[in-house]
């Protein structure tokens, strides 16, 4: 899962790229909210983490601005900001968290994991779909309680579907979102890797939308 970083504290950007890379997730960091405004609508980006006090602009303006045009990626706000007012305007602008500095780096990756959970309308770590079973934090999925042989680019393929159980998930959308920090994916190579991932969890599971995507079936 990708992150998009809006902060412009060097220390701290820095920081927490490094702990979003330990726990297995891709980032970009912006630290101006005009370099945010070109991101925030690729299919990319799982959930932003948005500081209010940037050099070039607020970011409730962001997040106003954001919300407004219909984008419904998840929004955790960080900020020094600890007033009741700051928190209420954040949450009521749309934000779906909000975290004081200093806070812990590991109550912050909680708190993404929690916002990206209720993004794919799941209530726990455990993403469930009949019998197949999926923990993206821990990256193992298994069916019928046996855990699935899954190449790292398998299991990313089938979290990206099974973020939206029933929906159909666009070629180009996933191509996107399987490499977030470079070209996007060939067509070809997906065709590939959906193949060998319907090997190991059934043909049935995994629907071709000819045309569109592809469909993941409880």
């Amino acid at each position: 899962m990708h992150i998009l970083l809006i902060e412009d504290d060097l220390d701290l950007g820095r920081a927490l790229q490094a702990a979003l890379k330990v726990e297995g997730l891709t980032s970009e960091w912006r630290r101006r909210a005009a370099d945010a405004l070109i991101r925030i609508d690729d299919a990319s980006i799982d959930c932003v983490l948005l500081d209010l006090t940037l050099p070039d602009g607020s970011g409730f303006d962001l997040l106003t601005r954001w919300r407004k045009g219909g984008t419904r990626t998840p929004i955790i706000v960080i900020t020094a900001r600890s007033a009741l007012e700051d928190r209420l305007s954040g949450l009521d602008g749309g934000a779906d968290d909000f975290v004081i500095k200093p806070f812990a780096t590991a109550e912050l990756m909680s708190r993404i994991h929690a916002v990206l959970r209720r993004s794919a309308r799941q209530a726990s770590d455990e993403w469930r779909l009949g019998d197949l079973v999926i923990e993206p934090r821990r990256h193992l999925a298994r069916l019928d309680g046996q855990a699935l042989p899954l190449s790292q680019r398998e299991f990313q393929l089938l979290v990206e579907l099974a973020r939206e159980p029933g929906a159909v998930v666009a070629k180009g959308t996933l191509s996107e979102r399987l490499e977030p920090l470079g070209e996007p994916l060939d067509f070809a190579a997906i065709e590939v890797h959906v193949s060998n991932l319907r090997r190991k969890i059934g043909s049935e599971r995994i629907r071709t939308v000819r045309g569109v995507g592809y469909q993941l079936n409880a």
